[in-house]
């Protein structure tokens, strides 16, 4: 198994760090956004991938994926206000460990940040390297976007 990074491009954030932190910090609050709607796109994107049964409490989530089990991520670590750290467990032919960067900017504006490492089989990262920094970048896309409150 060989290890790779994807790093996101720098987003900007117009709330402040903490307000963001504590939102990410917290998987429940994904529940609200992750649906049959959305996990219907992943599979249209990644047709041979189907998510399904996905549930999450304060440090992780749940998922099963078509063909490769349970998997689940869990929050590791948490440094107030800067960095979130996310890593993998589960059935799944792959390890990651994912980090979200926050650094403020203004009272109002923060930028984040995504940095992940995968741990993969060699034809594992041929079929799904371009995937997962494609991934990364629409993930850090959809973060920054988010109706932080």
């Amino acid at each position: 198994m060989a290890l790779s990074k994807y790093t996101s491009e720098i987003k900007f954030v117009d709330h402040n760090e903490e307000v963001i932190f504590n939102f990410l910090s917290n998987f429940e609050n994904l529940s609200q956004y992750v649906n049959e709607s959305l996990l219907q796109k992943v599979s249209e994107q990644v047709p041979q991938i189907k998510v399904t049964d996905f549930e999450s409490d304060n440090d992780s989530c749940r998922f099963n994926i078509s063909g490769m089990g349970q998997a689940e991520i869990r929050i590791v670590n948490r440094e107030p206000f800067r960095t979130i750290k996310i890593e993998s467990s589960g059935s799944l032919p792959i390890e990651i460990i994912f980090w979200i960067q926050l650094l403020p900017v203004s009272p109002y504006q923060t930028k984040m940040k995504l940095t992940l490492h995968a741990e993969m089989g060699m034809m594992i990262k041929m079929m799904a390297g371009k995937k997962l920094k494609e991934g990364i970048n629409q993930l850090a896309d959809v973060l920054s976007k988010l109706p932080y409150r």
